[in-house]
């Protein structure tokens, strides 16, 4: 049976609300997500995550970005706003030539290091967030030979190495792998199953040749989060080159093409080498989320989990998204008991 790593302050951030086109709407990353899914795994074992130094975390994100997260909360002037939101994006197309500079002011540093108007900070983000942290790192102590299960909260894949977004704050999955290459696996391969493209994993090795990053996610050309990233052309660059797959599904496109997708990046990681993998597990394309487009079934996740567990390699499995909150642990499940088999 795999084992789930947790964390108790996974519950700590409640990200309040979501500022959506300019409005404010309910939050769906929400502390919930944690008590349905320990509800539907409660007969499996549980390791608590211990602390971890940030040697690894600091090996894949900037010291800024870490900075910021840890501290942009206390630094939060009295706005008459109950959580951390840009107004500025420091963009190419503002500065030009011009040098990024570091902004005294607490919410202009804001948009300097988010790059949406949806990943709100709260007083609790920067605890939840590190504990996602130690809990990734649990995994790569105890996942020995087998399979093991993180229940990291908040989500990570969107973070890339100098900024955060998309309800993610610290990427968990590029943390795991990253850990994993430390721990002496030569060639580590990282498979997102979550409905949209894990745009900061893909940042944080695309010039790698030893991570591969393969993703299967609604087309970001058909109108969905990241938008700019998630291409079949991205491949990686320098050393990475042929390192990086994007397959992107059309929205509606169903179990079947689904799981082709997932075969195909099979394929990949075993002409890749690797010895070990991390699964961003997202249940965000499930036909009920709020978030789907593609409309995959719980039967859909189970194969996708025996398609993957087929490989045999170490793998950790980190909770990316998935916000129905009815049907997420079951979904959660059904792909872990896939994998486990």
């Amino acid at each position: 049976m795999i084992a789930v790593v947790r964390s108790d302050r996974a519950r700590g951030h409640v990200p309040g609300a979501e500022i959506w086109l300019g409005t404010r709407t309910p939050g769906t990353e929400v502390p919930e997500r944690i008590d349905v899914i320990e509800a539907a795994l409660a007969d499996w074992p549980v390791i608590e995550a211990a602390p971890h130094d940030d040697a690894v975390l600091l090996a894949v994100h900037d010291h800024a970005l870490v900075e910021h997260v840890r501290t942009i909360w206390a630094r939060w002037g009295d706005y008459g706003i109950d959580r951390v939101v840009p107004y500025l994006f420091p963009t190419a197309g503002m500065l030009g030539d011009l040098p990024l500079r570091e902004p005294l002011a607490p919410h202009a540093a804001a948009g300097r290091y988010c790059y949406d108007t949806m990943t709100l900070v709260g007083p609790g983000t920067w605890e939840a967030a590190r504990g996602a942290v130690d809990v990734a790192l649990t995994c790569v102590d105890e996942v020995g030979d087998g399979v093991i299960y993180g229940l990291t909260r908040p989500p990570g894949h969107h973070v890339t190495r100098t900024a955060y977004g998309g309800s993610c704050y610290l990427n968990n999955a590029a943390i795991a792998a990253e850990g994993l290459r430390r721990a002496g696996h030569a060639r580590v391969a990282i498979v997102d199953i979550d409905a949209h493209h894990g745009n900061g994993t893909q940042d944080v090795f695309y010039a790698r040749g030893d991570v591969l990053y393969a993703s299967v996610h609604v087309d970001p050309g058909a109108g969905w989060f990241p938008h700019y990233a998630g291409f079949a052309d991205e491949t990686g660059i320098g050393q990475g080159v042929g390192a990086n797959l994007n397959i992107a599904m059309a929205p509606g496109t169903g179990d079947m093409r689904w799981l082709d997708a997932i075969m195909g990046i099979v394929e990949r990681v075993m002409d890749f080498g690797a010895t070990a993998m991390v699964i961003s597990l997202g249940v965000d394309a499930a036909a009920d989320d709020p978030e789907s487009p593609l409309e995959i079934t719980q039967s859909g996740y189970f194969r996708a989990g025996e398609l993957l567990g087929a490989l045999q390699l170490p793998t950790i499995a980190l909770q990316e998204g998935g916000y129905h909150l009815p049907t997420l642990g079951s979904l959660v499940r059904a792909t872990l008991e896939g994998l486990g088999r």
